[in-house]
């Protein structure tokens, strides 16, 4: 069976569970910036939660199916059309051989993840088939789906129209979002004032938001302790001497607007981060548009883990649900 791309959307690509265990030789883990929605998608149509599937950007793909199997969609909302009829997000959906499924405007979220029974089965590289474009690693060729591309499809599983994902197992951002950060390594770096006013500002989303980050925008500058500037370090009180960065932490150029680094971002460099949002909320990240308002909220380590014990129970709840 084969996916044919007809049209290729907006920076549309493979994407499984990542591949973690080389981000100390500057790959990052990568994968689906939703990892919830894609675990979601694939349970809908029998895949073990780390198949691949097909990411979507804000204009979903059209694609023509190559043999009868069951889709689903899930992640941000907008419109399905199997040969121009309906179908829901969230809910798995047969089709035929030949038919051609294609999407209205986003209305909701940011991504949708595209799960067909089976897999997408594109070559894997270091362990995954996520596409990581800067290393022309996975996808197809090492980058995003082009017109024209036919992409393999692993064999049928047994799964049935009709499965869906309760509403109360939809996660989305909310608006204003709201992010939880753990204060970090550089904390210290910023005055009173900037840790007090970083909190209690309303950021938004900068049009600079892709897989490497998103930059906010719209808060206050942030103030920093005096100090000497170690060598190495720049003349910028934002610059550091080289270190490295954990998934999702924030770095603040020029102390102006903060980056919080996602699935594809690099694993060190020379500005200073100020903590990291927590993992339990990155899913979050993903759905979010430019011009979204955010809020951020400081946590501590136990809350922190809290909240990763709290997002497990609810991967829990939905394995058990689609199971029954």
């Amino acid at each position: 069976m084969t996916l044919e791309i007809v049209k290729p959307g907006l920076a549309t690509s493979v994407q499984d569970l990542g591949r973690p265990g080389y981000f100390h030789l500057g790959i990052p883990e990568g994968g689906a910036m939703d990892r919830y929605a894609l675990r979601a998608a694939n349970l809908l149509v029998g895949n073990p939660e780390d198949a691949a599937c097909l990411e979507a950007v804000f204009m979903g793909p059209e694609i023509r199916i190559g043999a009868d199997c069951i889709l689903a969609v899930t992640g941000g909302e907008m419109p399905i059309k199997l040969d121009g009829e309906p179908q829901a997000t969230w809910e798995s959906f047969a089709a035929k051989a030949g038919q051609v499924l294609s999407f209205g405007f986003l209305t909701g979220g940011a991504r949708i993840y595209i799960a067909v029974s089976g897999g997408v089965a594109t070559e894997p590289d270091l362990g995954s088939r996520s596409t990581y474009p800067i290393g022309a690693l996975g996808g197809v060729e090492g980058r995003p789906v082009q017109p024209g591309d036919v992409l393999p499809i692993g064999a049928p599983n047994g799964a049935k129209p009709g499965w869906s994902v309760p509403e109360e197992l939809r996660r989305g951002p909310g608006s204003p979002a709201e992010l939880r950060v753990l204060p970090g390594l550089y904390w210290d770096r910023l005055t009173e004032a900037s840790q007090a006013a970083f909190f209690d500002d309303t950021w938004t989303v900068a049009s600079e938001a892709d897989r490497m980050g998103y930059r906010f925008k719209g808060g206050r500058a942030m103030e920093f302790v005096d100090r000497e500037q170690p060598f190495g370090a720049g003349s910028d009180p934002s610059n550091i001497v080289d270190g490295c960065y954990s998934y999702g932490s924030i770095q603040v150029p020029g102390g102006t607007e903060p980056i919080v680094l996602h699935r594809d971002a690099v694993s060190g460099g020379g500005y200073f981060t100020l903590g990291a949002v927590i993992s339990a909320d990155m899913d979050l990240i993903g759905q979010l548009q430019p011009n979204m308002p955010v809020r951020f909220v400081k946590v501590d380590m136990s809350e922190a883990l809290l909240a990763r014990t709290e997002r497990r129970q609810m991967l829990a709840q939905l394995r058990q649900s689609l199971a029954a």
